[in-house]
């Protein structure tokens, strides 16, 4: 199914839970979307089940949504499909769920260097939405032979919170395109849907991560090894 179709199962299908995803720190659950005929498979994650943060507020599934949509407006095609909609378990995010090789993440990934232009937008998607949990094995080869970023929750806080795995390509020159689409994003302003989902001082701080990463021109390096999330994977 093209994308507008899987959208439209996942916002007006009908939804049958399929079991709890393990090894995922608020509830996060395998539901399958049926209108008509058509089915998908998507990732559910309710509010109910969020434990409470103290540095981010409830209804981190937003930021889910908010993550698709910088990547639609940045036109990179990193996050899976996200909704928002009424579930089993009341209000959450759907985000269509990647057919994946799960034994891959970024740290075997990496080592190809044919996905490195991909992991290089990861990063640099990562940077501006401010990730503070870019784990490794939040980055899923799909069966297409793409790779997605996934988890995207912490993200789009005000101070500086980032947290990754992406340390690779430190110091290296952002390519053209990506430069050129983060300048796009920069210019402003935000496109409507993204911006409705973020508080104001959220989104200039957006912006403002974009445009620091435009001067810069270059991946940042860490230095300290302070900013990984744990666990690693």
């Amino acid at each position: 199914m093209g994308e507008p179709d899987v959208r439209d199962v996942l916002l007006r299908g009908e939804l049958t839970l399929k079991g709890r995803l393990p090894w995922s720190s608020n509830a996060t659950f395998l539901v399958e979307a049926t209108l008509d005929d058509t089915t998908a498979l998507a990732v559910y994650k309710p509010a109910r089940g969020e434990r409470p943060l103290w540095d981010f507020p409830a209804g981190l599934f937003r930021r889910e949504l908010a993550a698709w949509l910088l990547s639609e407006a940045l036109g990179w095609d990193l996050v899976p499909l996200t909704v928002e909609r009424e579930g089993p378990y009341g209000e959450g995010s759907l985000q269509r769920f990647i057919a994946a090789d799960f034994e891959q993440h970024y740290f075997t990934l990496r080592e190809n260097a044919a996905h490195h232009p991909r992991l290089q937008r990861i990063c640099a998607f990562d940077l501006v939405a401010n990730n503070a949990d870019r784990k490794s094995g939040h980055c899923l080869l799909g069966e297409d032979g793409a790779v997605y970023a996934i988890d995207n929750g912490l993200c789009f806080h005000v101070e500086p919170k980032l947290r990754t795995v992406i340390w690779d390509f430190g110091d290296e020159p952002l390519p053209l395109e990506v430069r050129g689409d983060l300048q796009r994003l920069a210019a402003g302003p935000l496109p409507e849907a993204l911006g409705e989902l973020l508080a104001p001082a959220e989104r200039q701080a957006l912006l403002k991560r974009a445009r620091a990463l435009v001067r810069a021109g270059r991946f940042p390096v860490d230095s300290g090894g302070h900013r990984y999330p744990w666990p690693l994977v």
